[in-house]
């Protein structure tokens, strides 16, 4: 009888050690670096022609969404009359920039993910605002900020 008793408890005591470890790993705590993300504010960032304003990123958790860079604001294309189109350059460390074009004489919001394919979670990442100019010029861009995670 006491050997039933012993198997009982120790079964609902790992029943219940892997439902808290469950709810923690729903809840964000997985306990890998960078767990949780938050947002964070990009300053505006402008140049002849163009402004991303109302920024903000955050580092996705290792095990959601690639672990990547993700990031949202409005781009605006602020010579609406020049010709010109604008978009906003981002990328990861070992790739180039990926390029997320705006619309002529309009603002539109950007919510982006980007990451690298082959790492666990993204560390380093680079965003700018240009404004296209056309193959004879070459494009303005804002400055260039970098983050880590």
């Amino acid at each position: 009888m006491n050997r039933k008793l012993a198997v009982g408890a120790l079964a609902a005591g790992l029943f219940l050690t892997g439902a808290g470890t469950a709810f923690a790993t729903a809840n964000g705590g997985s306990g890998d670096v960078g767990a949780t993300a938050s947002w964070h504010k990009i300053p505006t960032l402008s140049s002849g022609g163009v402004k991303f304003k109302n920024g903000y990123y955050k580092f996705e958790a290792p095990g959601a969404k690639h672990g990547a860079f993700h990031w949202k604001g409005d781009l605006q294309d602020t010579s609406a009359g020049d010709g010109h189109n604008v978009y906003v350059q981002v990328k990861v460390e070992g790739y180039d920039w990926n390029r997320f074009n705006g619309k002529q004489k309009k603002t539109v919001h950007k919510d982006q993910l980007v990451y690298d394919g082959a790492a666990r979670y993204t560390s380093d990442a680079w965003i700018r605002a240009c404004r296209d100019r056309g193959s004879f010029h070459p494009d303005n861009c804002s400055v260039t900020k970098h983050y880590k995670r």
